[in-house]
């Protein structure tokens, strides 16, 4: 990986060679395609299996811990990188971290629940705390991993993350922020006024000034990723809403399942051609070892 976001194909030798060997993949711009398709199905799937199937965020959210945390151990042992294994874990921590956030945040009142409905999958339904309590506590939580992370004296750069501890620490940020970009798109759709377009607007324009920072040379390139990879995910959640609420809530009405299906559609291609990638790029290192 080169110290600012290369466009994709864009590599030298010596970058061949590390992608080849490296467990975590280069911030190209598909990278980013990927990342906002996966944040995005993250949402739906997740309310998908809380609401739509009414299993409760008590219940998704042990399920999707226990799914992360399968993807998460495949990812940890793995001697090298492998996009399927990675992509798995960024959907899984998207998936877990809505539900967790709902269940943070929300309470079993009527506005949370599908028309008709009474209650929400067994066991309690949310802790109720609000939006803003619970991304105070999720923005605390990420600062004290960065603070663990910082002392161990490990970068904060992906592209120096190599040893197993620097590694859980990376995924642990990643689960976090994840679940606080849940959190701030949430309440932007639904607290601040601005509706699920309007929310998912100002990240856009958010997000499109940490792009125009890339030509800083002053700004690091660590803090833009972070920056922006928290910044996808409220992204993520309020295109998620846009696209399955009901019209009548200011929503495309497309619900959970077909918009699913399309943004899983979307992530496959893109997590195949990035396969496709990265096998060319070893078999160009290789040959030129």
């Amino acid at each position: 990986m080169t110290n600012r976001i290369a466009p994709a194909g864009d590599l030298d030798l010596e970058e061949i060679g590390h992608a080849a060997t490296h467990k975590l993949p280069q911030v190209t711009l598909l990278y980013w395609i990927i990342k906002i398709a996966a944040t995005t199905l993250g949402e739906t799937g997740g309310d998908m299996f809380s609401q739509t199937l009414k299993i409760g965020y008590f219940l998704s959210t042990i399920a999707l811990f226990a799914v992360f945390v399968v993807s998460l151990v495949a990812q940890l042992r793995a001697k090298s990188y492998h996009p399927a294994f990675y992509w798995a874990v960024i959907l899984t921590t998207s998936m877990a971290g809505t539900t967790i956030s709902d269940f943070m945040n929300r309470d079993a009142s009527s506005k949370y629940l599908s028309a008709g409905a009474t209650s929400l999958g067994w066991g309690p339904q949310g802790l109720g705390i609000g939006y803003p309590v619970g991304a105070a506590i999720l923005s605390t939580l990420l600062l004290v991993t960065f603070a663990i992370w910082r002392a161990t004296g490990h970068p904060f750069s992906i592209a120096t993350i190599s040893s197993f501890r620097a590694e859980a620490l990376f995924w642990t940020a990643i689960l976090i922020s994840n679940t606080l970009g849940t959190s701030l798109g949430d309440f932007l759709s639904d607290s601040s006024g601005l509706g699920y377009a309007g929310g998912a607007a100002l990240i856009a324009v958010l997000i499109a000034s940490i792009a125009g920072l890339y030509f800083v040379p002053s700004v690091p390139n660590t803090l833009l990723f972070w920056a922006a990879f928290v910044l996808t995910r409220p992204l993520g959640a309020t295109v998620g809403d846009y696209f399955t609420k009901p019209i009548v809530k200011g929503g495309l009405g497309l619900g959970t399942y077909g918009a699913s299906a399309v943004l899983a559609l979307i992530m496959v291609l893109g997590v195949g051609w990035v396969t496709r990638q990265h096998r060319q790029q070893s078999r160009a290192a290789l040959q030129a070892a």
